[in-house]
């Protein structure tokens, strides 16, 4: 019996060894930090110092999926503003929502600006699109006379992506209406595996609705329109492609998962978002 449990404890010895050498070595494959130079830094623009939260899903993660260094890491650097990040990995727009009632209940209106990046797991797990409004007609006065007329209201709830949204951003204007409010849209997609039963196909696919990821930052966008908040198009605008095999000096491995980004990959979002937020008042809070 001693020589078995010998035996057994020297082969899970050996085995645990190579475990930690095939974790160190993916954590040496991993992109380093980008170094933010001082010439890269807008300090004394109006975020420098702003108390900014972050709602979203593991793009925003304070674990930081895939990357050694998140974006709004980097913004602390680039524009010196103090982060409170609430994003959880896999959190769709219902939970944004939910997120949004816990930032209250932590700071109350003690932030700035609220910055929401969202959208790419409503798509992934297909939830319907939906529709902003319902619309009747409902009587009104027009100038002094009762007129009928077309009356649309927000469908609020979390059966849609529509409803979704508009269920978080009335709970945020409602609560924070002083604060900068931000929507930012997903990025590109690509293939990722994560284990057997989570293997998710690239944007060229369809979702189970029939629908392609472009559909959804167009609601997106038309929700920034209805909500009136300025919006970041991160989809467009910050040139990450993981389709293209040049692109995975960008994210996480290029075998098993183009869909979040590397320290690389998340320092360009960081770059995008610096320079779209200099065009934006940081807050309408006088503090």
């Amino acid at each position: 019996m001693n020589v078995k449990k010998t035996i057994l404890c020297a082969f899970l010895f050996v085995l645990a060894g190579s475990f930690k050498g095939y974790a160190q070595q993916v954590t040496a494959k991993a992109a380093p930090k980008v170094i933010v130079t001082k010439s890269e830094k807008t300090l004394h623009s109006q975020w420098d110092g702003k108390k900014v939260a972050f709602l979203g899903d593991s793009m925003t993660d304070k674990r930081c999926v895939g990357t050694t260094c998140i974006y709004w890491e980097y913004l602390s650097e680039l524009l010196g503003t103090e982060p409170f990040v609430y994003g959880i990995s896999g959190n769709q727009w219902n939970d944004i929502y939910r997120q949004a009632v816990k930032l209250h209940e932590e700071k109350g209106d003690g932030v700035d600006a609220i910055l929401i990046f969202a959208g790419t797991n409503d798509y992934y797990h297909s939830v319907p699109l939906g529709r902003f409004f319902t619309e009747t007609t409902k009587q009104t006065n027009c100038n002094g006379q009762l007129v009928m007329r077309k009356y649309r209201t927000p469908v609020m709830d979390d059966t849609t992506f529509c409803g979704r949204i508009n269920k978080a951003m009335w709970y945020l204007k409602t609560n924070f209406p002083q604060q900068q409010v931000v929507i930012m849209t997903p990025i590109h997609r690509a293939y990722a595996k994560f284990n057997e039963k989570n293997v998710q196909p690239d944007e060229r696919y369809s979702n189970g609705q029939g629908l392609y990821v472009d559909s959804y930052i167009d609601v997106l966008k038309q929700a920034a329109s209805y909500w009136a908040v300025p919006l970041i198009d991160l989809y467009s605008l910050s040139g990450l492609y993981p389709l293209a095999d040049s692109q995975v000096q960008y994210f996480h491995n290029g075998d098993m998962d183009r869909l979040h980004p590397n320290a690389n990959g998340d320092y360009r979002l960081a770059k995008t978002i610096q320079y779209q937020l200099l065009a934006l008042p940081s807050t309408f809070v006088a503090r």
